[in-house]
């Protein structure tokens, strides 16, 4: 996410918290070495502009307290004007969804096509089903693209939420009322309409998506718009903003190779709070965009609170809590505990989700670990341990030399691969025996080299 800008920006935090005292001339060096990273990462020339002003401004003034060192109270600037630039300055409560209006509460999805729309009503449906407990319907008002109509279909059934069938003779504005109608007949809390995009704007678009707003008057507009747009986002985002009475910003392939600037510009330009990140094609890969933590990743401070989040929502605490008993009674750490310990890994979102989220440090003590092949790795371990008959499972110790050969073949690996997760489960069993006596520390020691990929 946001690599190129993260790498540059992390490299200039480390050299400024190494000085002793800020001088013209360093500020200035520091300042030139943001703004250059910012234009790299295609964030308009005016948020540029206006970043690299208020920082300067803020940092002349700054006192330094307690034991911060002039270069960490200059990275505490940064940080904070960083933050803002993407809308803390507008309050917590601002990239928040409003449902303050007699359900149902319409949410209006606006973009142009190719941004990731329809994948995105589908996420926020999911997102507003399984948290927030919403009962959710969805309707395409795009009828230009049959396709659109079948994709928005699908995935909606797939998070379990409610779907509105239309067909593509139908207007979009008989669509919008015709669902509101149903949606207020069934009890819905929420109503997302899905609006027909172009490959660039026009005036036709915008015509229509204005009188859907006005024939049904959305409490949520929100524009989605593909990060790796760059400079384009920019026109793109005001258009809509002149169009529109936009009141978000749902920001979608945060997770490609893109320079993103378009999450430092969009917020700029519109004024509107960015209200959710898409960081990944899965369906579960819609985030709440928080300015702050954000701000601290770009910076390779990493964000824990989002690391604690996946846990909370990735881990199965009641397995937790029975392995826990499990090896405080003295059992043994078998190879199923092992496999499960492997799943709760990947509903964390693999390796590379969790390295990801963490500080740069951490991320550089991983080397250059290829992530790719780390989480091809942990498949290939979940598969030998699935060739694996229940004794051997429950019992390691008897998997001799022709039951490797047996369990390769039945895994489509080799021998030496079987083995290399034999180790591995022993060092894991071993840091089992220590954590029943008590030795917390010596475990988390011994986990350095244990996962595939990264020693």
């Amino acid at each position: 996410m946001l690599d190129n800008l993260t790498q540059r920006l992390a490299k200039v935090v480390k050299t400024m918290r190494g000085e002793a005292r800020l001088t013209e001339s360093n500020t200035a060096e520091m300042l030139r070495e943001v703004r250059l990273a910012l234009l790299e990462a295609d964030v308009a020339l005016p948020a540029v502009r206006e970043f690299i002003g208020k920082v300067k401004e803020k940092a002349l003034g700054e006192e330094v307290i307690g034991s911060l060192s002039p270069g960490q109270a200059l990275v505490g600037v940064v940080q904070r004007e960083l933050a803002a630039l993407m809308g803390a300055d507008l309050g917590p409560e601002a990239s928040q969804l409003s449902f303050a209006q007699q359900p149902p509460a319409i949410i209006l999805m606006a973009g142009l096509q190719g941004a990731g729309k329809t994948t995105t009503t589908g996420k926020l449906a999911k997102y507003l089903k399984e948290e927030k407990k919403k009962k959710v319907l969805t309707v395409s008002a795009d009828v230009y693209r049959p396709a659109a109509i079948a994709q928005l279909e699908a995935v909606t059934k797939q998070v379990g939420a409610d779907f509105f069938p239309t067909t593509t003779t139908d207007k979009p504005v008989d669509i919008a009322r015709n669902a509101l109608d149903w949606a207020r007949k069934h009890y819905h809390d929420v109503l997302i309409i899905d609006t027909a995009g172009r490959l660039g704007i026009d005036e036709a678009m915008m015509k229509e998506i204005a009188e859907v707003h006005a024939a049904v008057k959305p409490i949520e507009t929100l524009f989605v718009v593909d990060a790796m747009l760059g400079q384009d986002a920019i026109n793109t985002a005001k258009a809509f903003n002149d169009a529109l009475p936009l009141t978000g910003v749902v920001l979608t392939k945060l997770d490609g190779d893109s320079r993103g600037g378009a999450a430092l510009s969009v917020r700029h330009v519109t004024g509107k709070p960015i209200k959710f990140a898409g960081v990944s094609e899965k369906l579960d890969g819609l985030e709440p965009f928080d300015p702050a933590r954000m701000a601290n990743r770009i910076l390779g401070m990493g964000d824990i609170l989002a690391l604690v989040e996946e846990a909370r929502k990735g881990v199965d605490m009641k397995a937790a809590a029975d392995l826990a008993t499990k090896i405080k009674s003295g059992a043994r750490f078998d190879m199923n505990d092992f496999k499960a310990q492997l799943a709760q890994m990947k509903k964390m979102g693999g390796m590379a989700g969790l390295i990801d989220k963490l500080p740069a440090q951490f991320q550089q003590a991983a080397g250059n670990a290829n992530m790719d092949q780390a989480e091809k790795q942990v498949r290939r371990m979940v598969g030998i341990i699935d060739s694996m008959t229940p004794a051997e499972r429950a019992k390691p110790e008897l998997i001799k030399a022709n039951r490797k050969r047996r369990i390769a073949a039945g895994a489509g690996v080799q021998v030496q691969d079987v083995n290399r997760m034999l180790s591995q489960y022993e060092q894991m069993n071993a840091m089992m025996k220590k954590l029943k006596g008590g030795g917390l520390m010596k475990m988390m020691r011994g986990m350095k080299g244990m996962m595939p990929g990264l020693r």
